[in-house]
């Protein structure tokens, strides 16, 4: 079969992780409710000398050897990720720059480079725009590659910090694929919505000022109510010209840590997806006139996973509306009723939240059904064992399920050669991207190099303390000495620009 696709996949995660038995007693948390009602069970925690330049860098040197491409044969090299190391100069150039120190000074200049951001669906968009890009090289034979790189990291004691994890992969994109074809049907979804940001955030002096006194404050110190205005006053305005923190009334900072309301958040999920779902629908029914049920027909479904279990939480809707005037579909009315929703008299009487309350009861009274659960322990279980190992991968979370669910298979030796795969993508803000891939006869040959749970078992699991000097920045060493990989070693410095990064090969 001839067509456009993902020819093989390199991951990259971070050696040490946080397992999340251990960060519930931290945190005086239920274990049960994070691992058996989240699916959660270690969190990835990048190292001092990690970022996602490295990592990302790291992975696309693995694909690079295993592969043994060539750099000039490399069209584009196009990143996805909502982890970027400065608002101007993409992340995409860093990973480049270390690569030429393995391949040579140049060896990557006809190459175009890029970032694409939109949360966590820029990896797909990156490899979206580069499918399109591949497909119109014609006998050209073009090869790009995808790279998917983010530190998924939130504030400490936020309702977000158990979903933490770290990682990075790289995806050779190119004709005749050896994996994946992609098929050139998408459904999307886009609403502007605000439930999940990194916003610039403007601190005024005087606040700044401010909180170093009442840290002093809490440790004794005795000192006046007023003394944060006078400091500020007293600051001369060539201080505000030469120095970095006083050049404005006001200091604009970007915190790694995102602002999100997790529940508007889930809600935009679900609702992006069913509408990228009934989008991709449409477009199948008139490309190829196909009145089958789309998610029967998918051999597996992979979704973006910020936890574990959110793509079977999420999935109700769309399992049903895709059975909808079925005998399956009808099955399950008789034994569940109708839905709510569907009565609009009723909805219109009842607040937003009441309706929400609703929606969630309906889909709860699904999940429990004999043919939900078998549904989602066919197409979702497996893509669901890694993620609980990793974490969020934000861009990533969606390529490692892929990963996940064909080293599982491939071991439990199934017959997948011209099945399809179901793809639901999500970005928060929002956006939902539905498209299904085929997979190639042979595709075991590829997987078999992966050794995805064989690395992520040599991880080295940290205790509470070292989590968090990691997390505030205050360890300064490396807890694992890294080894033949790509690594941070400096920021700034003496005989460079403020904000010059610099990144080394260590053997």
């Amino acid at each position: 079969m001839e067509g456009v696709g993902i020819d093989d996949i390199a991951v990259y995660f971070p050696k040490l992780h946080f397992k999340i038995e251990d960060f519930a007693d931290f945190r005086n948390l239920e274990f049960a409710k994070l691992n058996k009602g989240l699916g959660l069970e270690s969190m990835s925690i990048p190292d001092v000398h990690e970022d996602p330049a490295t990592m990302g860098a790291n992975a696309c040197l693995r694909l690079f050897e295993r592969n043994q491409l060539n750099p000039k044969d490399i069209g584009r090299i196009y990143l996805g990720t909502e982890s970027a190391l400065d608002g101007a100069k993409p992340t995409a150039t860093y990973i480049v720059e270390m690569l030429e120190q393995k391949y040579g000074a140049g060896s990557f200049s006809h190459c175009d480079v890029t970032d694409l951001t939109f949360a966590c669906i820029g990896g797909v968009d990156a490899m979206h725009n580069t499918l399109d890009w591949v497909a119109r090289g014609g006998a050209e034979d073009r090869q790009g590659i995808v790279i998917f790189s983010d530190d998924a990291k939130y504030d400490l004691n936020s309702p977000g910090e158990y979903t933490q994890g770290a990682g990075a992969g790289a995806m050779l994109i190119k004709q005749n694929p050896r994996l994946m074809i992609i098929e050139d049907i998408w459904g999307v979804a886009t609403n502007p919505v605000h439930d999940f940001f990194k916003p610039k955030r403007k601190i005024a002096l005087i606040d700044m000022v401010q909180e170093v006194i009442d840290l002093a404050k809490e440790t004794g110190v005795a000192i006046p109510h007023d003394v944060a205005e006078k400091i500020v006053t007293l600051i001369p305005k060539s201080a505000k010209k030469d120095n970095i923190l006083f050049q404005e009334e006001a200091l604009t900072i970007h915190k790694d840590t995102p602002v999100f309301d997790g529940q508007l958040s889930n809600r935009c999920y679900t609702e992006a997806v069913k509408e990228a779902f009934i989008d991709f629908k449409t477009k199948i029914k008139e490309h190829a006139n196909n009145e089958e049920i789309i998610t029967a027909s998918w051999q597996r479904i992979v979704v973006h996973l910020p936890y574990a279990f959110q793509g079977k939480r999420m999935f109700p809707d769309i399992f049903m509306m895709d059975r909808k005037d079925t005998d399956e579909g009808n099955a399950i009315i008789k034994e569940i009723g109708t839905d709510p929703a569907l009565d609009i008299h009723q909805m219109t009487n009842l607040t937003p939240e009441e309706q929400e309350k609703a929606k969630n009861a309906y889909r709860r009274l699904i999940s429990k059904t004999s043919q939900y659960q078998y549904f989602t322990k066919e197409k979702l279980e497996k893509t669901q064992k890694a993620s609980a190992l990793v974490g969020n991968q934000y861009t990533g979370s969606i390529f490692l399920a892929l990963m996940s669910t064909l080293e599982i298979d491939m071991n439990d030796q199934i017959e997948l050669n011209h099945k399809k795969i179901g793809f639901c993508a999500y970005g928060s803000g929002a956006k939902s991207k539905v498209f299904q891939g085929i997979l190639q006869p042979g595709w075991e040959k590829v997987v078999k190099e992966f050794h995805l749970f064989d690395r992520l078992s040599k991880r080295r699991a940290i205790d509470a303390t070292t989590y968090e000097a990691l997390h505030r920045g205050f360890q300064k060493n490396s807890v694992e000495t890294p080894a033949s990989e790509f690594v941070l070693k400096s920021v700034g410095g003496s005989n460079v620009l403020h904000g010059h990064r610099k990144y080394t090969w260590i053997s």
